[in-house]
Parts: C-alpha cells; structure tokens; sequence
C-alpha cells in the first residue's frame, strides 16, 4: 500500500511541475536535492528522493568497504614489519654499546608488546634470532678487562712489593734477635713496619689504584683478589715463621732458622695460603693437562660472559624504571636463581679445579685437596669446611685457632662469630670495591642467614632431607646476590648523583632511582 502511495506521488509530480521552464525545472531539482523531506502542497512528505540517495550511499560504502579494509591492512602490516625491522637494527646496535648501559631491554626486541599481527593473516615470518643464541660480540667482555696494562703494572708493584718486604723485614729481624738486648722493643718495631706495609702497601696503595684508575669490574677483581690473596700469603709466611725463631732463641740454638728465598718465592705462586719449607712434590709436568685445564677456565669464562649477556643483564636493563616494591623483588629474586646457579658453578669450576690444579702441576705441587664434596653436605658447617680447602685452611688455623689460643677454648662461640665476622667482611669489601657501591649484601647473608643455618644445620644433621634444603638456602642465597647486586650497579648507571653526601654512598640507590628516572 505504501508502495501505491509513493507510485502515485511520483506519478503526479511531473504534471505539477511540466508547465515551467527547464531553467525553473533544475532549480526545483536542486531544491529538491538540498531539502529532501520538504512538504509538498497535498501535505505528504516528500521523502523518496532521501531513502534514494541514502541506498546509493549505503552501496556505495559497501562497494568501497573491502578497498578500504584492503588498503587499512597493507599499511598496517608495512608499519609492523617496519617497526620490528628497526628492533632488530637497534638490538644489533645495542649489543656493540659498552656494559651494562643499554636503551632497550632484550625482551623488547624480540617481542614487540601491543603489535600483534590479527590472527586472520596467518603467522608472520621476520628475521629475528632465538633467545640463546651463542653472542659472538666480546664487547662486554673487553669492556670489563679493560685497562689490562694498568692491571699488570698493579699486579707486578704488589707481587715484589710482597717478595721482598716481608723476607727481608723477617730476615733483619731473625738474624738480630738472639744477640739484641731489647728483644721486645725490636720485635714490636718490626712488626709495626710489616703491619704498616700489609695496612698501607698492599691494603690501601691496590684500592687507591682500582678507584682512581676508574677501573671496570673485571679487572678490579684481578687487583684486588689478588690483593687479598698476598696479604694472607704474607701473614702465613710470617705467623709461621716467627715461633721458629723464638723457640731457636729460647733454646739458644747456633742456627738461625731463616728459609731460603726460593723457598719463600715458591711459596707464593704455590695453591695453598699455609707456609711450609718444602710440599708434596710429583715427579713431572703434565704440559699437557696444564693446557687443558688453562683451556677450560678460558671456556667457562666465555660461558660466564654468555651468561651474563643472555640470562642477567635483559632483565635488569630497565629494572631501575620499576618501582621498588615487594612484589618485584620476589619476582626479580627468581628469575636470577638460574644464572646465580649457574656462575657459582663456573666460579667453582674455573678457579677451584681448573686453576688451581693447573698451577699445582706447573709447580709439582701433590696435595691438590682443594675442595671436598661440598655438594653432599647436610649441614652448612660442613659446607663452609668443604666449599673451599684453601681459604677455610687459613681462617681456621690463623683466625679460629689462633683466638682460641689467646682467650681460650671455652669461647667456641666467639672464635667462630668471629671467623664469620672476618670472612664476611673481607667477601663484602671485594664486591664492594669491584661494584663501586656500598650495598652489603654478601654480608648481612654471611652475619644472619649463614650464622643461623651454621647453628641450626649442624654436623647432626644427616639425612638426605637436610641436603635439599641445604641447596634450597643455596639458590635462593644465589637468586638474591644476583638480583639485589644487579639492581644496585644499574641504579648508579642510571640515577648518578652530582653531589653525594655520606648518606648517598650508604644508602643503596636502587631504592629510589625509580623517581629521578
């Protein structure tokens, strides 16, 4: 019926209006096209001509609908395959910038977030690489070795520095000592000089020289490892030595028992911190299980170097623009249980089989009982015994032997507080040192966790059961250096300060860095 109508309309439109001209024709038309719904003059609404142009323009759209859709995606896909191809010049960039300063995180260059290509397009292909790919660029490593010749004029300076000092103050004090009348003035004149050299010579003039030199982290550890290493070399060689003489003198013996300088060089390049006249000695050299294991510790170092590259410093590129918080940290503390895992192992296996044993056959040194099976311990104690013979040899003769001697054994306790107490102080100065930054840690592991887990996981403890949770504490005590130190020595790459006060070096930085980025 409503058809009918409009029929009827269209039909008696030209008849109203075939009497004018054509120019009145095409301007009623042009009316027409402007007020599509004006009244006509029997009172219907003239509104054909409007749900005919609104047709035409509905098919239209449609019509120009998939060109338009077609043309939407090709811009689209040409940006996101713009945008990645830019990712991955960036990362190829960033890979060669120096350590660990970096404007994007690895996460971001191989995964773009909020560009998905729409499922419909099927799966993408763009030239990416995988995630362990070996890295092939040693930037980061030349980076933290760097300075090497500073590093072995150092080294050269400490080693005859230790050479000839403390020989020679032991030896002008040995050879006096029987006939002097002032025996205690002497001595203690001697030892202020051979303190003053352990305090000044190889304690402050290494330090002054990693700090002031702006030494990267690598090459510090050399310095001042090294460092460490001579003093309690020295102090060996003198705690050893001086009894000697002493007993000589009282029993007013004709010979003064002085080693010999060889026997004193030998001494400090052999794998062991205790001072004997003569070791264990195998009949020949081995060169070619020297090689070896100088190879393996080569190989575990470019192993670390992946490490670092591949599992530490993506995800702590961009640590410092988070906020600190609760929730970060424990996530942060279990993604770096892996490579803390891992670089434990390789420092075990570098320096403690590998190194070690390669100097003991350089120098036909037998007793090559540098570590035990640490990794059967059910009791931290015997961890601490086991982890590393070399280091735990010294503590207990010089430090725990040595304090129970001169308070008594009725202060177990005390003795071993204060071996903790000396262990953690001397780990905590080294990273301290090598990091640049004051953020302890390594120390407050040592103080409480360690002292706590010594007490409790004792040598009674001897089920399997204790073993797991010995490795437990163990990797989350790795997860937790890896991450908090991780933060830190980003913290101070991105939130330097101009004018730090004694508050800024003690409070650790990754605090706040969040607000000044």
């Amino acid at each position: 019926m409503v058809g009918e109508d409009y029929a009827s309309i269209r039909h008696r439109q030209p008849s109203s209006t075939g009497h004018g001209t054509p120019e009145k024709n095409e301007m009623q038309k042009r009316s027409e096209a402007e007020k599509p719904f004006q009244n006509s003059s029997n009172g219907w609404v003239d509104v054909d001509h409007g749900i005919t142009k609104k047709m035409r323009l509905i098919a239209e759209a449609e019509e120009l609908k998939p060109a338009f859709m077609k043309e939407v995606d090709s811009h689209f896909t040409e940006f996101v395959n713009r945008l990645i191809a830019k990712s991955v010049l960036l990362e190829s960039s960033t890979a060669t910038s120096t350590f660990p300063v970096a404007t994007c995180s690895e996460r971001d260059l191989h995964k773009p977030k909020g560009l998905r290509v729409p499922p419909e397009h099927g799966k993408l292909f763009i030239a990416r690489r995988s995630l362990l790919e070996l890295v092939l660029e040693f930037d980061l490593l030349v980076f933290a070795f760097g300075k090497f010749p500073v590093v072995i004029s150092t080294w050269l300076c400490m080693f005859l520095s230790t050479f000839i000092l403390p020989y020679g103050l032991f030896q002008q004090w040995a050879q006096g000592h029987c006939c002097s009348s002032h025996r205690k003035i002497r001595s203690l004149f001697f030892g202020m000089l051979f303190m003053l050299f352990q305090s000044i010579g190889l304690g402050f003039g290494p330090t002054y020289v990693a700090v002031s030199y702006a030494l990267p982290p690598a090459s510090r550890f050399i310095i001042i490892l090294e460092q460490v290493r001579l003093i309690m070399k020295a102090y060996s060689f003198i705690r050893e030595n001086v009894p000697r003489v002493l007993s000589s003198a009282k029993e007013k013996s004709s010979t003064i028992p002085v080693p010999q300088v060889t026997q004193y060089l030998y001494f400090l390049f052999a794998p062991t911190l205790i001072y004997r006249d003569n070791y264990p000695r195998n009949p020949m050299i081995r060169w070619g299980y020297v090689a070896t294991k100088f190879a393996q510790v080569i190989g575990s170092l470019f192993y670390a170097y992946y490490i670092f590259v591949r599992l530490c410093i993506p995800p702590f590129r961009n640590i410092s623009q988070e906020p600190f918080n609760l929730r970060g940290l424990v996530l942060c503390i279990f993604n770096s249980i892996l490579p803390g895992v891992l670089i434990l192992f390789l420092v075990f296996f570098a320096f403690l089989h590998c190194w070690l044993n390669a100097f003991a056959e350089m120098l036909r040194f037998a007793d090559r009982m540098f570590y035990k099976d640490w990794w059967n311990s059910t009791s931290y104690a015997n961890y601490y015994r086991t982890w590393n013979v070399v280091v735990h040899d010294w503590l207990y003769y010089y430090a725990y032997r040595d304090f129970l001697w001169f308070f008594g054994k009725k202060f177990k306790a005390a003795a071993m507080l204060s071996v903790f107490a000396v262990s953690a102080a001397v780990h905590e100065y080294v990273l301290g040192v090598c990091f640049g930054y004051f953020y302890p840690v390594l120390f407050c592991l040592f103080m409480c966790f360690g002292m706590v887990f010594n007490f409790i996981l004792d040598d009674r403890r001897k089920g399997p059961i204790w073993n797991v949770i010995m490795w437990t504490s163990l990797f989350l005590g790795q997860g937790v250096i890896i991450c908090l130190y991780s933060q830190e020595w980003y913290a101070h790459q991105y939130c330097p300060l101009e004018n730090p006060t004694f508050l800024d070096y003690v409070k650790p930085r990754s605090w706040d860095c969040h607000i000044q980025i």
